[in-house]
Parts: C-alpha cells; sequence; structure tokens
C-alpha cells in the first residue's frame, strides 16, 4: 500500500468512525460535546504517557479515553446543580482540562519533542510510516487497523442499540416507561464518542476531530428525516469529504486534514443551498408559493364575498380588486392570470368572475376556517 492510499484510507475511516455517533449527537443538541471531549482527552494521553514512561499507543488511549469519561461526567454533574446550562458547562470544563494537559506537557514532556501542531492538526500524512508490528510481521499501517477496527465497533454497537437509541433520543419520558435508561444510553453514547475521539485523535488532533464528528451529521440532517438514512448518509459525506479534501490538499499542496474538514464544510454549504426540503432555495421557493397562494386566497374571498350583490362587477372589475386588497396593479395582474391558470377564475368583460371550481375551493377554505375557530 504506499503512502498515498494509506493516507487517503485513514481519512476516509476517521470520517466514517466519526460520523455515525455524531449523528445522535446532532439529534440531542450536543454538538459542543465533542468539543468538550477533544480537548479533555490531552491531559490523559500525557498522563498515560507519563505512567508507561514511553509514548505508548495503548496506554495513552486508555488515559485519555479515562479523561474523556471523566469530562463527561463532570459537564453532566455541573447540569444536575441546575446552576449552570450545558453550554457554560462544557466552556468551563474543557478549557480547564486542555490547560491541565499543557501544564502536564510543560512538567513532564518539556525535553521531548510534542509538537502542539499535531495535537491540534494531528499528523495524518505520516500515518503510512506508524507501521503496527505484530510478532514481527509488518500488517501495515497502525492508523488504518486502529480506525478500521473503531467504525467496525461504532456500527456493531449503534446497530445494537439502534432501537435504545433513537427512542431515548427523540422521547426519555417513553423510553423510561418501556424500561430503558436513558442515562445508560447517554453514557454507552458518550463512551462511545469519548473511544472515536481518542482514535482519530492522533490522524486530525484536537481541533479537527469536532468537525469530523458534527459536520457530516449536520450535513446529513438537512439531506433526510430518517433516522437510519441519516446515520448511512453521514458515513457516505464523511468518505467523501475525505476523498475530495485529500485531492483538494494535494492539489494545493496543503494541510490534508485541514483539506478534508474544508471539503466537509463545502458539502455541508451545497446541502444547505440546495437540500430538497431543508435547503435555503426550497425554503425561498416554499415562501413564495405560500405567498402566491395566499395572494389568490385573497382574490376568491372577495370575489365570493361581493358575488351576487349589487356591487359585484364594480368589486370584480380589476381596479377595484387591486384597490380593495391593497394591490398594485403588476401584482394583481400576477394574481390574477394564477388563479386563471388554476382555473379558479376566468376574465368576462374586463371583471374577473369565480368558476365552479373557484365556489368549490371558497367552501372548502371557509369550511377549515371555521374548523380551526371550533378548535
Amino acid at each position: 500500500m504506499t503512502s498515498g492510499t494509506a493516507i487517503l484510507v485513514t481519512g476516509m475511516l476517521c470520517a466514517m468512525a466519526c460520523a455515525l455517533p455524531g449523528t445522535f449527537l446532532i439529534l440531542r443538541r450536543m454538538a459542543m460535546m465533542t468539543d468538550a471531549i477533544s480537548h479533555a482527552i490531552l491531559p490523559g494521553l500525557v498522563f498515560g504517557y507519563w505512567m508507561a514512561g514511553s509514548a505508548n499507543l495503548v496506554v495513552g488511549a486508555v488515559g485519555a479515553t479515562a479523561a474523556a469519561i471523566l469530562t463527561v461526567t463532570v459537564v453532566e454533574a455541573l447540569q444536575r446543580t441546575r446552576r449552570v446550562e450545558s453550554a457554560e458547562a462544557m466552556g468551563i470544563v474543557f478549557p480547564a482540562m486542555f490547560a491541565l494537559g499543557t501544564i502536564l506537557i510543560s512538567r513532564f514532556f518539556a525535553q521531548v519533542h510534542l509538537d502542539t501542531d499535531a495535537i491540534l492538526y494531528g499528523n495524518i500524512e505520516f500515518s503510512a510510516f506508524d507501521r503496527l508490528i505484530w510478532s514481527g510481521r509488518d500488517l501495515g499501517p497502525q492508523s488504518i487497523w486502529v480506525m478500521g477496527v473503531l467504525l467496525v465497533v461504532n456500527i456493531a454497537v449503534l446497530s445494537l442499540l439502534y432501537k435504545e437509541l433513537k427512542i431515548s433520543t427523540f422521547d426519555p419520558a417513553l423510553a423510561q416507561s418501556l424500561g430503558i435508561s436513558p442515562v445508560l444510553v447517554h453514557y454507552l453514547l458518550m463512551l462511545l464518542l469519548s473511544v472515536t475521539t481518542v482514535g482519530a485523535f492522533t490522524a486530525v488532533g484536537a481541533i479537527l476531530v469536532v468537525a469530523l464528528v458534527i459536520v457530516p451529521a449536520a450535513t446529513a440532517y438537512l439531506l433526510t428525516e430518517r433516522l437510519l438514512h441519516m446515520m448511512i448518509a453521514s458515513a457516505v459525506v464523511g468518505a467523501l469529504g475525505a476523498i475530495g479534501g485529500y485531492w483538494m490538499a494535494i492539489w494545493m499542496d496543503g494541510s490534508i486534514a485541514g483539506g478534508i474538514v474544508t471539503m466537509l464544510g463545502i458539502l455541508f454549504t451545497l446541502a444547505l443551498m440546495f437540500s430538497p426540503e431543508q435547503g435555503l432555495i426550497a425554503q425561498r421557493h416554499r415562501a413564495w408559493r405560500n405567498r402566491e397562494r395566499f395572494a389568490i386566497d385573497l382574490l376568491v374571498m372577495h370575489l365570493h364575498t361581493h358575488e351576487r350583490t349589487e356591487d359585484e362587477y364594480s368589486e370584480s372589475s380589476l381596479g377595484h380588486i387591486g384597490a380593495a386588497l391593497h394591490w398594485g396593479p403588476d401584482q394583481a395582474m400576477r394574481t390574477i392570470r394564477q388563479a386563471v391558470a388554476r382555473g379558479m377564475v376566468v376574465r368576462a368583460n374586463g371583471n374577473v368572475v369565480l368558476t365552479d371550481q373557484g365556489r368549490h375551493y371558497v367552501q372548502r377554505l371557509i369550511q377549515i376556517r371555521r374548523l380551526a375557530i371550533e378548535r
């Protein structure tokens, strides 16, 4: 496997593994918990290295995971005091944990070259050179094995707990009544997130791992309203972001981790603009259609109100319609043309007259309004 392929595969595995638990964080409105965990693992990682006497990956990962779980526990404890909100609790805890990590680095690893850029942004460019050696055999890049295992674990755990996670996410009270502990499910999700964040830490660092967890899931949230489809879409978006970001970085001769996150940002922007249901363009189109329909409703109700009255012909003329409904000539003509196209009205002898279809439509509007008032 070439170094370029190893980097690309590592990026794809990182993005996909992080995106899956990120789906539930988005739905639970806990996106910034990833930021807290990604910063909090630093002191645990350094403490693990100090206990092992060297940069031992396994011990460091255990320490980092323990620090992440501690952070989640402290944040939850602060929230339960009802003195601080969730965002405030995370804002208190994760800077303190990250500051503690920097103190430990300066105290115990002052003579060791521990690049702060690698901590913040990762070193995915060197993932091909960090090999997994087992019984004297070179099994390939260690990062691929780590993130591959984490991806399989995430898929397995989320599949086994799918029902519990779904119910406790959307209706904690129902979950409690069914014998499901929302607190236990929450901590299992946080444990999964912590382990995934620790695994991705060496590849993309403490800062960019937040984007890998949140951005693909947020993009998928704009594309579908079904949970299973959202999980699949988040993994696909993560993989596409990794592929596109890798080639962007190669083309620009820049940071690969930065390129991946930049591409994920581009994909999110595209979804935000062009999503069929929740995109800005679709929303503006729906708003325009609603204004159009509302104008037609006003027109037909006006004509119905004055139908078969002494002033029917005067009130149904173009000039009187515009004046009565406070429309300019252009808006009046546009609305009348739209109503004619829908078969609601016809133009006859300079006047606008309801059709039978228009009268039935008005009766439905009146019935809907009556039911709304009764409720």
